[in-house]
């Protein structure tokens, strides 16, 4: 099957050497992670995606299935962890009419549903051990059985695993197939963390801002005091906790530029109880209320189920409002608005 081609970055994104598919970095880690996956796409190897939450373990399988020749099928992502314990070899194998007492009408499962695409795994580690030789069968086979069914059923789907837990030390927890691994490792990749990708806060940031820029309709741009903050900060939730970051400040800047004091205080040093309210004399309850609103979710850090409980609202009364702000800025063109 021809591979399509991964579109280019827009102007306003990172160098084209710094993006592969879905993913960006030009530190010497993502150049290595790039290189493996350019080797490995192509194939039918499966692959076992390893790497802190937050670090792109999706995105990197899903750069993999772009490049791959399973790019026409379908790109299908389970999370483990979700499945419904009594329903799981339901959900990931299918069952006929009449193969259980409930079963009313014949179930596609995943894997089934991912025939002639890509499949991942994503935990595999969630996933019980009886069910893992059961994937490790359908995986040597290239078929499977529904529940209720005699007739295997062939699939063609490609198979990538991902887990945040160090695979050995979950062999040894007692929570992973050997074999299992074994058939998976084919080709193991390690997403780093973000703290060891030097170079790439800046690129990220800048990325996911002008991102959010297009959507609303108008730029914004970190200040240069902003980047060095970034650029000093751990990021314990790695690329993810960046980017909800980048989003949280669009929404407090005023005006084009995002600077430090709109960054959480865990980034920038400040105490978290450090902003003050200076409300104008005159002021319209709206305005006040957009200024309370603002305040309290950079207080708690952008969590806006927390800021919602602290003002007595409901969540979606504070979505509600944020996206009023968002649409004032688009009014005005960027020059104001909050959002």
């Amino acid at each position: 099957m021809q591979q399509p081609a991964i579109a280019p970055p827009d102007p306003a994104g990172p160098r084209r050497d710094s993006r592969l598919g879905l993913l960006d970095g030009a530190s010497r880690p993502m150049a290595a992670v790039f290189e493996q996956l350019t080797r490995v796409a192509p194939t039918d190897a499966p692959v076992l995606l390893t790497g802190d939450a937050g670090t792109g373990k999706e995105l990197a399988a899903l750069t993999v299935h772009r490049l791959s020749g399973h790019a026409a099928g379908p790109f299908l992502p389970v999370a483990c962890g979700a499945l419904s314990p009594p329903l799981i070899d339901s959900e990931l194998f299918g069952h006929e009419r009449g193969g259980f007492p409930s079963a009313s009408r014949q179930l596609k499962g995943f894997f089934e549903r991912a025939d002639g695409g890509t499949l991942l795994l994503d935990e595999i580690t969630s996933l019980p051990l009886e069910i893992q030789g059961k994937v490790l069968r359908v995986m040597e086979s290239a078929s499977l059985l529904r529940i209720g069914g005699d007739q295997p059923v062939r699939i063609d789907a490609r198979v990538i695993a991902a887990t945040r837990r160090d695979p050995v030390q979950a062999i040894a927890d007692g929570v992973l197939r050997q074999d299992l691994l074994y058939k998976l490792s084919v080709f193991p990749v390690h997403l780093p963390p973000l703290a060891e990708r030097e170079g790439d806060v800046p690129l990220l940031a800048e990325r996911f801002l002008a991102r959010l820029g297009r959507a609303a309709g108008f730029a914004k741009r970190l200040t240069a005091e902003a980047l060095d903050r970034l650029s000093a900060y751990a990021w314990p939730g790695n690329v993810r906790e960046l980017e909800n970051v980048i989003h949280r400040a669009f929404l407090l800047a005023d005006g084009p530029e995002v600077r430090p004091d709109h960054l959480p205080g865990a980034i920038t040093g400040r105490p978290p109880a450090a902003r003050a309210l200076t409300l104008r004399l005159g002021a319209s309850i709206a305005e006040v209320e957009r200024e309370l609103i603002l305040a309290t979710l950079d207080h708690l850090g952008g969590s806006k189920r927390e800021a919602a409980r602290v003002l007595g609202v409901s969540l979606k009364t504070l979505y509600n409002r944020l996206n009023a702000y968002r649409e004032e800025g688009r009014r005005r063109g960027g020059a104001g608005g909050g959002a």
